[in-house]
């Protein structure tokens, strides 16, 4: 695996161990022996899991990819090795949409996340925003509807 990758892999990883205070490799098994305990910690394993698989997988994928193109002949390439291309593009994407959902998961202030601070917990008594009711005129006399023509 590329070291920047690694790297990648490890900064979320040190952010997950942070925010559980526990190593990685625990949280999975305290995940795996209760996963109903925490979902927070659930959904986070379990994404930082398949980011794993998909970088794995991508970095075989290439690794396949590179070998072909050191045997291919100069000039132009043939299908198994553009076949090769697409399925690393494709796995690129299923990467970078994995680590996508755990850097929103590491992310208390993302849009659609509770965050912590004043709204965590704050019973709501009224509306959020205070709005005045809707003057309305005085209702028109029932006019008797006309049936038939002339």
């Amino acid at each position: 695996m590329p070291e920047e990758l690694d790297d990648v892999l490890g900064t979320f990883a040190r952010q997950i161990e942070s925010r559980f205070q526990m190593p990685l490799h625990q949280l999975r098994r305290a995940v795996t022996a209760a996963p109903q305990a925490n979902p927070e910690a659930t959904a986070m394993a379990r994404w930082y899991g398949l980011l794993e698989e998909a970088q794995e997988a991508l970095s075989t994928a290439e690794d396949h990819l590179l070998a072909a193109l050191d045997r291919a002949p100069a000039g132009e390439l043939e299908d198994p090795v553009m076949a090769l291309a697409d399925r690393v593009n494709t796995l690129v994407a299923v990467r970078d949409g994995r680590a996508m959902v755990v850097r929103h998961l590491l992310d208390d202030n993302a849009p659609g996340r509770r965050a912590q601070g004043v709204w965590r917990g704050a019973a709501r008594t009224g509306p959020a925003i205070v709005t005045t009711p809707v003057a309305r005129t005085a209702a028109l006399p029932a006019v008797p509807v006309r049936g038939g023509g002339r």
